[in-house]
């Protein structure tokens, strides 16, 4: 009676749902539930809502608090001593005797909202019983007031509970594997399951507009979510309000189902300017201002772009206006300053009734669009040719947003510095959409060149994360005083290689540690990070959950092999030159459609970390062998650590290719390079035959070195 009362009041109170309960029901006999632990609710919400027959291994301490006692005695509480290596045994026989138990994997309540450390038990436990696993993921408990994450979520008084039921599965070891190497393989694994799980809950079949508002009411309207460098903060409910007055008024200026062309840098204005198009079934091309006349005219002519938005400030503080002029013969521009003085009483008036009903109304509006819808158009960097039209939907993006929050704690107490591009995918999804649909406040800068300006930022935000290139961390890194990277918590690295002269800055001038990451625009964009929990030196991390990926041999390479990747993260596909509308989806010769070639050779070793070789395109074939070119800038790197270098290989009648180095330092000299080589034991293939002193590397806005300027410099001097 006591049960059913319970269970009755928990779905009355907190809307509990249960999704996928036939996958517990078909895991038969021997079962151990795993699930994430984030309040003292937890257990009792799985027993009442999976089966009576669940017995739950709790620590004996907890077991004898007075808040628990009551339910040891009415539920199955199987009380155990985590720290007496006797209790594995228990349990062992206990799961043997074909009963159903539930274990908390990380063995404590949570206060990050995210995961914690896996411990050696679970695994071992499971690997003496051959049992079933059916994976749990609780979602809604980590707001209430039964959490110990205090100021880091918005608390509720009853929140609501959605347990996602994962099918089952057995934990399959490699049979060479023993002793610890076993039990940290065991672990591996179960920290994958859970992320998988929790993966499996997100709530992406959706648009981005529509995230918005659900995020409104996750954190609260008056919850200030982001700042620049006007320094006026919004809340989701002034930025609400702001998107749809501007929306209305862009629906009378723009066709839909046609993209809209936005030229502005990263701020509050670009980040209003796309929502306000979501907001109205529309979407942006994000257009590369630091792309030439040529690669920007593509980018145009492909997206069949007819209006771009841009900004009379910006276009003066960067010197652009010969470049403006250049597509004005071909699209209409158009200026945000002149949104101000056209927007009247009567429009802000009929704009704030609209805000005031926005939830119903897009819930009517979300059947019309959907999370397949296209999103965003981006372009290619295009540093090794002409930029590539990608098509985003809203699913895509916001996939990846939360593949992202199921490997890193992001909190309400943090402060993301953003100061990436927004034209770029990495500037787009982790400065636009992820503070934004997740609750994480942001400051928005424009430009990621200001190497003195950046720093002081950081330390006048009391920014806590950052996403940046090794580039621009380094020059940070240079310029800034020890003490202005002191509250950031977590500090990631894409877009390029992270050196090993960056990745030691840091950790002697300001003791952080880089977390290297990896990903294409294509893939929205990450496709793999380190974390605190799961981090490999020299590697890009583990895959994000989520993503299948396939190794296809090259012939030639032997340093790994060309990467394939599937997912819900994966783009809709490339725009078709020429063809308005048409969209090419990603496929491969291998695979078949659904799968995108990346282009880059990787080694994925036995614990699945990503270890990037380079690009095929970036590889050279000298004396009949392969050479990777991202090899030789490393091997020039440690030879010279203070100094940037960029390698490119151009055509060789006796050995097919020849490679030429352009570098920042001054005193370069092949002498040097023979006996870098010699050092670290590498073929002398590796040493660039024509050395070119350059006073500064060409860069990309987003950070990556121009190689196709290069190419042009080396042609130019033939």
């Amino acid at each position: 009676m006591l049960k059913i009362t319970a269970k009755y009041l928990f779905k009355i109170l907190f809307r509990v749902e249960v999704r996928g309960k036939e996958n517990f029901v078909s895991a038969g006999d021997k079962v151990m539930v795993i699930s994430n632990h984030v309040s003292l609710l937890d257990s009792l919400v799985i027993k009442l809502f999976l089966s009576d027959d669940l017995f739950y291994a709790i620590d004996e301490k907890a077991a004898s608090r007075w808040w628990s006692r009551p339910f040891v005695r009415v539920l199955n509480f199987c009380v155990i001593d985590t720290h007496n290596p006797l209790s594995i045994k228990k349990l062992v026989d206990f799961l043997l005797k074909g009963n159903k138990i539930l274990i908390f994997p990380e063995h404590r309540l949570s206060n990050t909202s995210s995961l914690m450390k896996i411990y050696q038990s679970t695994g071992l436990v499971l690997d003496k019983t051959d049992a079933n696993i059916v994976p749990v993921y609780i979602d809604g408990s980590c707001y209430s007031f039964f959490t110990r994450i205090k100021g880091l979520v918005r608390r509720q008084i009853f929140p609501k509970i959605t347990l996602t039921v994962l099918p089952p599965r057995k934990m399959q070891l490699s049979d060479d594997l023993s002793g610890q190497k076993r039990r940290q393989a065991s672990v591996d694994y179960l920290t994958n399951l859970m992320r998988e799980a929790r993966f499996e809950a997100g709530q992406f079949n959706t648009t981005i507009f529509r995230a918005l508002l659900r995020a409104r009411k996750v954190h609260g309207g008056r919850y200030l979510i982001m700042e620049d460098i006007k320094r006026k903060p919004l809340s989701y409910n002034q930025f609400i309000y702001r998107a749809v007055l501007l929306g209305r008024y862009l629906r009378n200026e723009t066709v839909e189902d046609q993209p809209v062309g936005m030229f502005l840098p990263t701020s509050m204005i670009a980040t209003l300017m796309i929502y306000a198009l979501h907001s109205q079934g529309r979407y942006p091309a994000m257009l590369n201002y630091g792309a030439g006349k040529k690669a920007l005219l593509s980018c145009l002519t492909n997206a069949d772009i007819q209006h771009v938005y841009t900004s009379r400030t910006f276009i003066k503080e960067g010197g652009l206006e010969d470049l403006l002029e250049a597509i004005s013969h071909y699209v209409e521009i158009r200026y945000v300053e002149d949104m101000a003085t056209q927007l009247t009483l009567a429009t802000k008036f009929g704009a704030y009734i609209h805000y005031l009903f926005v939830d119903r109304l897009y819930r009517g509006r979300e059947r019309k669009s959907t999370a397949e819808d296209i999103a965003v158009v981006l372009f290619t960097s295009g540093s090794e040719g002409l930029p590539k039209g990608v098509v985003l939907s809203h699913k895509n993006l916001l996939v990846n947003c939360w593949q992202i929050a199921c490997v890193i704690d992001f909190t309400r107490k943090d402060v993301l510095l953003n100061f990436l591009p927004v034209f770029h995918s990495f500037g787009l999804t982790v400065g636009s959409v992820i503070p934004l649909v997740g609750g994480l406040r942001c400051f928005q800068y424009p430009s990621p060149l200001h190497y003195k300006i950046i720093p002081e930022l950081a330390y006048d935000t009391d920014a806590t994360i950052v996403f940046s290139t090794n580039t621009f961390l380094s020059g940070y890194g240079h310029q800034a005083h020890p003490y202005d990277f002191h509250t950031l918590r977590y500090v990631f690295a894409g877009a390029e290689p992270l050196t090993e002269q960056t990745e030691k800055l840091w950790m002697e001038k300001f003791g952080i540690r880089i977390l290297q990451g990896y990903g294409v625009t294509e893939t929205s964009p990450v496709l793999a990070a380190n974390t605190v929990l799961t981090n490999r030196r020299g590697s890009v991390g583990r895959f994000v959950p989520g993503v299948d990926y396939r190794l296809i041999d090259v012939p030639g390479i032997t340093q790994g092999k060309r990467l394939q990747v599937k997912g819900l993260n994966i783009m809709k596909g490339y725009l078709v030159p020429g063809q308005p509308g048409k969209i090419v989806p990603p496929a491969t010769e291998e695979w078949g459609e659904g799968w995108y070639d990346t282009g880059d050779i990787v080694h994925v070793d036995s614990d699945g970390y990503v270890f990037i070789r380079g690009r095929a395109k970036r590889f050279a074939k000298i004396g009949g062998e392969m050479i990777s070119l991202t090899a030789v800038e490393n091997m020039i790197g440690n030879a010279w650590p203070d100094s940037r270098h960029a390698v490119i290989s151009i055509p060789d009648r006796s050995k097919g290719e020849q490679l030429v180095l352009f570098t920042e330092y001054a005193e370069a000299n092949r002498k040097a390079l023979v006996a870098q080589v010699k050092k670290e034991g590498l073929s002398e293939l590796l040493i660039p035959k024509k050395i070119e002193l350059i006073e500064v590397l060409p860069i990309l806005p987003s950070g990556k070195i121009d190689y196709v300027t290069l190419m042009d410099e080396n042609n130019a001097k033939k």
